[in-house]
């Protein structure tokens, strides 16, 4: 299926709130290439946030949006019920309060990426996507939409024009069908850093995965995400950069879809 000239590397980083410490931000960030910032609604505060996105800006990481359901008990990961216009709110408010931080610390906004329950939802269910998707689009400037290819996700932001990359996960199973393996079942995500490597070339190079039955499946994707909140997230992501670079896949940030003020 032929190289490609880059992947962009990502994680969901500041994860923390309060005195609580979740992730190995601070190590991550030294490694990936675009940090999905969690915005105060499943995960993170303001201090954190002001934190995570002065590391990104250290170490050159792309900064991005990590929009979620208002759950921090449940982390983000449970299924809640509600309306469109609750969904594009949240996600707007979300943004502009990330985007607070980054003016502040004059680096752009690149992209927005949903989180747990919100993206698995709106993978399948058209209103949900629709909904994620009108939050984004309403911010003041064109930001990238991290979403799986053939998602409800993608066809809503085209729609729309607004800007998609595609994301694969090369730390999670995946079923014949294309979807995340739920995180309830057994092996749903994989810590053997030689195995989410080896799963990460494949991607990259060949835009396809193995699946949970053994089948292959074609993955279209842009970038790779390695969850921060697993433990070894860190000596995950080195190994998966260093099979990267080492089959001739440089890691690189996604680009800011336009010039942002502060940026």
């Amino acid at each position: 299926m032929g190289g490609r000239r880059s992947i962009d590397l990502n994680s969901d980083t500041g994860e923390s709130f309060g005195p609580y410490r979740l992730g190995e931000t601070a190590t991550l960030l030294q490694v990936v290439t675009s940090a999905n910032v969690a915005c105060g609604f499943h995960a993170g505060d303001p201090r954190v946030m002001a934190e995570t996105v002065e590391l990104a800006h250290r170490h050159g990481v792309g900064v991005g949006a990590h929009v979620g359901y208002p759950d921090l008990v449940g982390f983000g990961r449970r299924a809640m019920a509600a309306d469109d216009d609750e969904i594009t709110t949240d996600v707007l408010y979300q943004i502009g309060a990330l985007y607070a931080f980054t003016r502040a610390e004059g680096v752009p906004l690149r992209h927005v990426k949903g989180h747990g329950a919100l993206y698995n939802q709106a993978v399948r269910d058209r209103r949900i996507a629709g909904a994620l998707v009108r939050g984004v689009a309403r911010f003041a400037m064109p930001l990238t939409l991290l979403a799986p290819a053939g998602s409800e996700m993608v066809e809503a932001a085209e729609a729309v024009g607004l800007p998609v990359a595609f994301e694969a996960f090369c730390d999670r199973a995946y079923r014949p069908d294309g979807t995340l393996v739920p995180r309830a079942e057994p092996a749903s995500v994989l810590h053997d850093p030689e195995v989410v490597a080896e799963r990460a070339v494949r991607l990259a190079r060949d835009q396809e995965v193995v699946a949970e039955d053994g089948s292959v499946i074609a993955v279209p994707c842009d970038t790779l995400c390695i969850h921060g909140d697993t433990p070894g997230a860190t000596r995950v992501a080195e190994r998966v950069r260093s099979a990267l670079e080492a089959a001739g896949i440089p890691c690189r940030a996604l680009a800011s879809p336009a010039p942002q003020p502060g940026g």
